[in-house]
């Protein structure tokens, strides 16, 4: 069903499906913004009328100009401008006279130019808000709907998309554009598209939740660079993912431009990290490459989502079968074999040389009767959720008829389907008409069918994995670790001291090595005494990031002796800095692991969970999520790690306390839930035993 003007009701609705359009700089100028709109809009053939405004009254392809929007007849629900940016405020106060509902900014030198630009934004918001006018922009492209009923093309690009169900909203208007054109090269039907640029008023998440109300929309594909509000996207993508497919793409992830940060945590936090957690937490699927975004969103398009990760393949042809289950294999999904039931029926139904496993090798000489009998006999396997096929057209066989079987499988719906397609679609051009416009989306190569299939069920293990809700320890000391951090305030020191950071851990329950801060040899001596020998030494001064690159650490101290040459040694070595001295408890053997937390701008903060030590951001082994930490959150970040098998115990040796780890990463989460003054935490290494798991080095930075 599309969604005519009359049969919706929505604050968008003017924007997708505008009744009519002014134009405000309508130029005779053929190369210039304000005459492609208008010609996008009558080769598009939008339904409503089109306004040309244009101050020396010229003609404008064809429309009768106007001086003022004040000057047309009847009412304007859309209007673009489309002039310099110090006249926009006073067009945007005429709108508001008009009457318009929504007016897109197309004009550039606002806010992305300074902060001159920035509060001539403002003015013109401010005006907007007074009158009720939403605004789209300013410095966009604008709005594209392929609905019949309207044929908006709101927009100075100059791809025409194909009526279709996949919608795209992007900030960066290049992007939004390569997107849509790529959709039209694959023949992939487009329903909206959006790009708003500055976004100074109507928001990505606010078009989300609109397409989510679109019955014609079946996919969403977000593009962003940057979210000036994660909450909102956050709160609209977990509303809108949960009914239909939506993915999602990050710009700008490396780490040039980012801003220097002290602890491993934020060294290892790429820009993109957090972007992704809320990707995930909203149930989208994430992508780190548009061709492989635009791709699967032509499956996701016309498929139903798999209900497993259990894969059935069927091929004519052996190599790119052995390609494709290589790919689905890496990707997570699984081959299983096919049972007796299915294989007995194949036999009688395939030909004598077919290979009756998983691959089923139908041969080349298949025909459409063998090729239908293989798709079924997967739809009724009860162990097989998706169905993946190469197809080779051979001159030999009556391929057309073969894709017309494929088709009526593939409308029942009972499972997705994905085809690599390996034939000139020029030559084979009736066949790959049969299966696009039969709904079976078609790929060239066997990788990118695996990895659009990949990508459709990780929508499905993001949808059926538990969440769980966070625990709140209730042994915590939450009052001791605050007066703590307001004492460190008031020192106005960026980071905390060692018996600062280890009280709040043990405020917190977060299980330390035995310690004490001393100042000098003779305390030093007398703390190791008290804690037991051995024990390390470790300089404690906020001057000092790296204590074991700058001479500040001593290991298995066993006797007085050796403590105090250790101490004396540091002094030396660390002169003029004069620190104190943390003496703990030296305790050899355990896998060293870090955990940390670093905050973030809106979502909170960001946890860390991996392999630690000297060598972490070497190895970078290391998994992520955003605060709250629910328990399965915390086995996810556990599981998601290369090294688990190591955890686990590996070659005779048993593995670590899993519980405990568990344990150290909510209670983390709920420091710095319960205490977001704190902007970095690393405790590193954490070491982990068989039985127990001890910290033996933090740092906390406000």
């Amino acid at each position: 069903m599309t969604g005519s003007m009359t049969e919706r009701s929505h604050d968008l609705d003017a924007l997708f499906f505008p009744r009519s359009v002014a134009v405000i700089g309508a130029s005779t100028k053929e190369l210039s913004i304000g005459n492609r709109i208008i010609r996008n809009l009558q080769d598009f053939g939008y339904t409503g009328p089109i306004h040309a405004i244009n101050p020396k009254g010229e003609e404008v392809r064809g429309l009768r100009p106007h001086i003022s929007i004040l000057d047309v007849p009847g009412d304007v629900e859309l209007a673009h401008v489309v002039i310099p940016a110090g006249y926009v405020p006073a067009a945007m106060e005429e709108c508001g006279r008009k009457g318009v509902k929504v007016v897109i900014v197309n004009s550039a030198g606002f806010r992305e130019v300074g902060s001159e630009g920035e509060e001539l934004e403002r003015q013109v918001l401010a005006i907007a808000r007074e009158h009720g006018i939403r605004v789209f922009g300013p410095n966009c492209q604008g709005i594209i709907n392929s609905d019949p009923g309207v044929r908006a093309y709101c927009n100075f690009t100059f791809t025409r998309p194909l009526e279709g169900s996949i919608s795209i909203v992007a900030q960066s208007g290049g992007v939004a554009e390569m997107i849509n054109q790529r959709f039209v090269e694959l023949g992939a039907g487009v329903r909206m598209y959006a790009s708003n640029g500055n976004a100074s008023d109507i928001s990505i998440p606010e078009v989300i939740r609109y397409w989510g109300d679109d019955e014609a929309t079946k996919v969403i594909v977000v593009h962003v660079e940057s979210l000036s509000d994660p909450t909102a996207f956050l709160e609209a993508s977990v509303e809108v993912a949960a009914r239909k497919p939506v993915l999602g793409m990050k710009a700008g992830r490396t780490p040039e431009g980012a801003q220097a940060v002290s602890s491993h945590t934020g060294g290892l936090a790429r820009q993109e990290v957090v972007t992704e957690l809320l990707f995930d937490r909203a149930g989208m699927v994430t992508f780190r490459d548009v061709e492989e975004m635009c791709q699967a969103a032509v499956a996701f398009s016309s498929q139903p989502v798999p209900t497993g990760n259990r894969v059935g393949l069927i091929t004519n042809t052996g190599g790119p079968a052995i390609i494709a289950t290589d790919e689905l294999v890496e990707a997570g999904l699984v081959i299983p074999p096919l049972s007796e039931n299915t294989r007995l029926v194949l036999r009688e139904q395939l030909h004598a040389a077919a290979s009756i496993a998983n691959p089923i090798d139908v041969l080349a000489t298949a025909g459409a009767e063998h090729f239908r009998s293989a798709v079924e006999a997967l739809m009724d396997e009860e162990d097989i959720d998706s169905v993946y096929i190469n197809f080779v057209t051979p001159f030999f066989v009556d391929v057309e008829s073969i894709a017309r079987e494929l088709v009526e499988a593939n409308r029942a719906g009972r499972k997705p389907i994905v085809c690599n397609l390996m034939t000139d679609r020029k030559e084979w051009a009736g066949t790959v008409k049969i299966l696009r416009e039969g709904g079976i989306p078609t790929y060239s190569f066997p990788e990118m069918a695996a990895k659009s299939l990949a990508a459709m069920t990780r929508l499905h293990l993001l949808r059926s994995r538990e969440s769980g809700e966070p625990v709140t320890f209730e042994d915590v000391d939450s009052d001791r670790a605050r007066e703590i951090l307001d004492d460190a305030w008031e020192s106005d020191s960026a980071w905390l001291s060692s018996d600062q950071v280890y009280g709040i851990l043990e405020a917190y329950g977060l299980p330390v090595a035995s310690w004490k801060t001393v100042c000098g040899a003779p305390e030093a001596v007398a703390a190791a005494e008290e804690i037991g020998f051995p024990v390390v030494v470790k300089a404690d001064s906020p001057d000092i990031v790296h204590k074991s690159d700058a001479g500040g650490v001593a290991v298995d101290l066993k006797d007085a002796e050796a403590v105090r040459a250790a101490v004396e040694r540091m002094e030396a070595a660390l002169e003029p800095v004069i620190p104190d001295y943390l003496v703990q408890a030296y305790l050899p053997g355990g896998m060293e692991l870090i955990a940390g937390a670093k905050a973030e701008a809106g979502p909170g903060h960001l946890i860390m969970f991996g392999m630690g030590g000297i060598h972490v951001e070497v190895l970078k082994d290391v998994a992520f999520a955003l605060t709250p930490v629910t328990p399965p959150g915390a086995e996810r970040m556990i599981d998601s790690l290369r090294s688990r098998p190591v955890l686990e115990g590996v070659r005779g040796r048993n593995g670590v306390d899993r519980e405990a780890l568990l344990d150290i990463i909510q209670r983390l989460s709920q420091l710095v839930s319960e205490q977001p003054c704190i902007k970095e935490i690393d405790l590193n290494p954490i070491l982990a035993f068989e039985d127990r798991v001890i910290v033996v080095d933090a740092r906390i930075g406000l």
